[in-house]
């Protein structure tokens, strides 16, 4: 029996945002693919950081020699419990890695062509560049003695000749999937699946998942999952408050014309009444105890 593979889960998902944003990015070589820091300035690059950058790297080394082995032991006819590769055993101190081995990404707008005017009044750096779909970077990689850039996002060629682009790249077909899994599995909710208007609430989940999905900035989170299911939740309640509004509408005009409202209308009305009774009664029994004591009888 294969294996069950989980998708939405916050690995998956990280992984699948980073093969997204890569493809619109200009890569020197396969190898500065994967990332091992996140830096916002050069300032930031220090000892610490670095050596942080290394222990990542050498993780992920022992991740996928172990993962390696692993299949060829579940593969392997009459295998035996106590040679099942264990995980510890390939872990191995950062410190080993060399310092041109590591890759970093620096968050950058230096790249990005200015636009003055896109915005009235700007408030953030991103407002005085063109709009991207994702916030821009450059990878790093140590050689000859400094920090060369070996990637940069949202671009089109060459460094020397290529030219600024937002549409070269796509989102993967992978993360599409977990996306649509994501807007279904959340409309199956019991606060939401009741709706005789679920559809449009996923449609416009969906819609608003391919246009946010990867704004996740990386460098401020690992939890994409709590991402995407907080733009899931706005858009099913931006679709809710517009029917309820549409409906209020509706049964205004059909009670204007003597007609019969919606069932929730009739029932927020039957609602109502009720409270206001039970207020009224409350307040006749708190005025009689009042009299009966000004009256001095004991009440209690």
């Amino acid at each position: 029996m294969p294996k069950r593979q989980n998708y939405l889960n916050n690995k998956e998902l990280l992984k699948e945002i980073h093969k997204s944003k890569m493809s619109f990015c200009y890569l020197e070589d396969k190898k500065y693919f994967l990332i091992d820091a996140i830096i916002h300035d050069m300032s930031d690059l220090t000892d610490t950081v670095i050596a942080e950058a290394k222990q990542v790297r050498a993780d992920r080394l022992a991740n996928e020699r172990h993962a390696a082995d692993l299949a060829v032991w579940e593969s392997t006819p009459g295998k035996k419990a106590k040679d099942k590769p264990r995980l510890i055993t390939y872990k191995f101190d950062g410190s080993e890695i060399p310092l041109e081995d590591i890759v970093i990404r620096i968050m950058t707008f230096e790249h990005i062509p200015e636009e003055p005017g896109r915005k009235n009044k700007p408030k953030s750096v991103a407002d005085h560049h063109s709009k991207c779909n994702f916030p821009p970077y450059k990878h790093l990689a140590w050689r000859n003695g400094k920090w060369d850039e070996v990637a940069r996002s949202h671009w089109r060629g060459d460094l020397t000749e290529g030219k600024f682009s937002v549409t070269k790249g796509k989102i993967t077909e992978k993360l599409a999937s977990m996306m649509i899994m994501l807007c279904h599995r959340y409309s199956m909710r019991s606060n939401w699946r009741g709706y005789t208007y679920v559809d449009e609430m996923r449609s416009h989940a969906l819609v608003q998942l391919s246009q946010i999905g990867l704004y996740f900035d990386e460098s401020k989170s690992q939890n994409p999952f709590a991402y995407y299911t907080a733009a899931i939740t706005n858009s099913f309640t931006r679709v809710l408050n517009l029917e309820k509004r549409n409906q209020n509408l509706r049964d205004d005009l059909l009670q204007q014309a003597g007609q019969t409202p919606s069932f929730t209308r009739q029932i927020e009305d039957e609602t109502a009444q009720r409270k206001a009774r039970e207020e009224k009664e409350t307040e006749y029994h708190e005025k009689m105890e009042q009299e009966m004591r000004d009256a001095g009888y004991n009440v209690i």
